[in-house]
């Protein structure tokens, strides 16, 4: 079976955006970027799958939390272009298994957290089927020409990540403990990914949903440049492996012209420089000395 990776450039390649186009930015990044015409804001567009059997097993989390994970992990991706949410549709096939009560608790779990962070439920689609999946397309918006991309960083800059890393890999594996409250409780990291294209200046950014190995090399990728790195930071237990490879963190991995004074907390979350930007093949990342496999989580080819 190919890799995502494969399927994806693909499709970038064919994909094309002609001329004159209100789209900026399409496909290889956290949200496709729509520019209106006269328009002092860019929209951000992003869709993200929940799927029974891969997301999530069905007996292990309550209807309300699959519900807010759904919209968390579209939210995810607007805060990793430094913008604020306006709108979600969501399309739900509704399992056979699902009563009215299931059903209508996993809508309130999408409704608190809509409500909270300010974004309105505008539509969607119903279907029925022998399994749970729920597509979330999220619109947001950020001031024109300054969304945070994946091709911005460049030799010298610093690299960052937020929180402490392999927790939610820890809870699926453990189901217990604080662990297991990351992995059903992802946070959308909105206000962090608005401080680091307003104030830091962010080079470049995205979200760890596959696992910060991966998800580095896709943005060395994106920008053409290779990276040495040192051990992330842990949540606590955590392996070395989760951290570096495990997924659904969704912290906020983001580069910086050197010389940028990061704090070292917003709002109690850790800020952590974790490595540099360096000249090299592009999409190379080394831990220390050693090259860094990218092992993170594939859709077609995931980790045993």
């Amino acid at each position: 079976m190919p890799a995502e990776s494969t399927i994806t450039e693909r499709l970038r390649r064919l994909a094309t955006i002609p001329p004159g186009s209100p789209v900026e930015l399409g496909i290889g990044d956290d949200c496709a970027i729509y520019r209106p015409r006269g328009s002092a804001d860019d929209l951000l567009f992003t869709t993200d799958m929940l799927v029974e059997g891969t997301h999530f097993i069905r007996d292990t989390q309550k209807p309300a939390e699959l519900g807010r994970k759904a919209l968390a992990r579209s939210l995810s991706d607007i805060a990793a272009m430094g913008g604020e949410p306006r709108f979600a549709l969501v399309s739900l096939c509704v399992p056979v298994w699902a009563s009215p009560k299931w059903t209508d608790q996993f809508f309130d779990g999408i409704l608190k957290l809509a409500a909270a962070t300010g974004t309105i439920l505008a539509g969607g689609d119903l279907s029925h089927g022998e399994i749970l999946s729920c597509d979330v397309t999220v619109c947001g918006a950020v001031p024109r020409g300054n969304a945070l991309r994946r091709d911005g960083a460049r030799a010298g800059h610093e690299i960052y990540v937020s929180g402490l890393l392999g927790g939610a890999a820890l809870g699926l594996t453990t189901q217990k403990g604080k662990a297991w409250t990351r992995h059903k409780h992802p946070e959308p990291r909105l206000e962090l990914g608005r401080l680091i294209r307003e104030k830091l200046r962010a080079t470049a950014a995205m979200d760890l949903s596959d696992g910060l190995s991966l998800d580095l090399q896709r943005l060395c990728l994106a920008s053409g440049c290779a990276s040495v790195i040192s051990e992330p930071p842990r949540f606590p237990g955590a392996t070395s492996e989760q951290a570096l490879h495990g997924g659904e963190d969704y912290e906020l991995l983001f580069t910086v012209k050197p010389g940028t004074s990061v704090p070292a907390l917003f709002d109690g979350l850790p800020l952590t420089r974790i490595g540099v930007i360096t000249r090299g093949i592009p999409g190379t990342v080394f831990l220390g000395d050693s090259p860094l496999p990218a092992l993170g989580y594939d859709h077609f080819n995931p980790m045993p």
